[in-house]
């Protein structure tokens, strides 16, 4: 059967973590918590310490990102009003032409019935003797 050495591992580096603290102490177990308690307190403020974004610095980066994606968005709706004013702008002139166009069409239908219409009433009002 397999099984994991994970275990074995990490059981083995704290074994050799607790000796060195051991032999660096000169086999004082006070002595040696001490030292591992200081260099744990060291290693977190290095990290801590190392970390991006953290007090006043990461605020004053977060109030500049935060400016320059405002401007950024500002900018773009700006471009997007303006974009649509132009396009109803457009829109609106398509409709008054096509609008002006479809009435003079009726207009040129209508003139063009009634000519005909006249016409043809002449046509049968002559047939009944009239003019």
């Amino acid at each position: 059967m397999s099984r994991s050495r994970v275990p074995l591992l990490i059981g083995g580096t704290a074994a050799a973590g607790i000796g060195y603290y051991l032999y660096t102490a000169g086999g004082d177990g006070k002595v040696a918590q001490k030292q591992a308690e200081a260099d744990a307190h060291k290693l977190s403020s290095k990290v801590k310490g190392e970390l991006p974004g953290r007090g006043q610095e990461a605020q004053k980066d977060a109030e500049v990102l935060g400016r320059q994606a405002g401007a950024k968005i500002d900018s773009a709706l700006s471009k997007t009003e303006a974009e649509l004013a132009r396009a109803k702008a457009e829109a609106q002139a398509y409709t008054k032409d096509a609008r002006d166009a479809t009435l003079k069409k009726i207009d040129e239908f209508d003139k063009k019935v009634e000519n005909e219409a006249s016409k043809a009433k002449s046509g049968i009002s002559s047939w009944f003797g009239g003019k």
